[in-house]
């Protein structure tokens, strides 16, 4: 189900404008930066997805360019 159909006390963005970063994940975080999912995976489960597998932020920020350009959902255009 796509964001924008969650409930408003459920959303990333919303939770992070009343309540500030701390009471997100870096998931949640990470969606908000994104700000769309790819077809049939919302911000947040793409985020969930690219987090696990470079090993959370640090590894996620650590990545050349052409690493996460190949990445659905990451690049010049989503893809």
């Amino acid at each position: 189900m796509p964001i924008t159909r969650w409930p408003i006390s459920e959303r990333p963005r919303e939770r992070l404008l009343t309540g500030g970063p701390g009471g997100l994940t870096d998931a949640e975080l990470l969606a908000i930066l994104l700000r769309n999912g790819v077809k049939g995976k919302d911000a947040v489960s793409l985020a969930r997805e690219l987090l696990a597998k470079f090993g959370g932020l640090r590894g996620l920020l650590a990545q050349e360019s052409k690493a996460l350009k190949g990445e659905k959902g990451l690049g010049l255009a989503k893809n």
